[in-house]
């Protein structure tokens, strides 16, 4: 049938392995055509073939506008991958199935973004894929279409909102930084207190503590002159040596 001198009495269409095709005759639905090559005479007869890729294909839902329940303006871009799995659904029986399948996503989408304020909307973002899938599973299925993922990529903020979320942030994050230093300090606090309730108790304890300060001071002075009388050596005697 491939011969060149066939070429001009026969016809031919071809069908993929990863394509699935209807045959009409004369404007008719005949059948289904699986993957293969397929021959007609050249005739009177009008022969169409429409196909269908059924590999899994991926639908961009991009620069949603949506309002909020507290009428705040968010733009949002999402993605979603389906497959042909009803060829007859989605070509006899529905127009364009792929633009019916994005205003499914584009309304479900909505739908869920309106009914949350925006605080709520942030604290709920996790529960937007398995919603919007739950809601748009149906409508795919009457046209003949198997969803298997969706997703949000992006979740834009005006810009007077951005900054508001930055100031929030900052002000977070300035009060986390006060409570750590507050209990720092309260801690800081309270092992001074034990300290100095051990060295009211204990004179040794206090003696060292004295000498701990004194080896403080003496570590910065390079050198000391001593001037004086036999008080002096008695008032440093009484500095380090323990009474009794």
């Amino acid at each position: 049938m491939q011969n060149k001198l066939l070429a001009a009495y026969v016809r031919t269409a071809t069908v993929e392995s990863y394509e699935k095709a209807l045959l009409f005759v004369d404007g008719k639905y005949v059948q289904a055509l699986q993957s293969g090559v397929y021959y007609w005479w050249k005739n009177s007869i009008t022969i169409n073939v429409g196909k269908v890729d059924t590999r899994q294909q991926q639908l961009e839902i991009n620069g949603q506008e949506i309002l909020t329940k507290d009428k705040a303006a968010l733009r949002i871009n999402a993605w979603a991958q389906y497959k042909v799995a009803d060829i007859e659904k989605a070509v006899l029986q529905n127009k364009e199935y792929d633009k019916q399948l994005y205003v499914a996503f584009q309304l479900a989408l909505r739908e869920y973004v309106a009914g949350y304020s925006f605080d709520e909307l942030l604290e709920k973002k996790e529960a937007i894929a398995p919603f919007i899938l739950q809601q748009v599973k149906e409508k795919a299925a009457a046209l003949g279409i198997e969803v298997n993922g969706f997703g949000i990529r992006d979740i834009i903020l005006p810009g007077d909102v951005k900054e508001i979320m930055n100031q929030v942030l900052i002000a977070e994050k300035k009060a986390q930084a006060n409570t750590i230093m507050r209990r720092e300090e309260t801690a800081s606090t309270r092992s001074l207190l034990n300290t100095a309730r051990l060295m009211e108790e204990n004179a040794m304890l206090w003696k060292l503590k004295e000498m701990e300060y004194v080896e403080k001071i003496a570590d910065k002075i390079s050198s000391i002159s001593v001037s004086g009388n036999g008080v002096l050596i008695e008032q440093l005697k009484q500095i380090f040596v323990p009474q009794k």
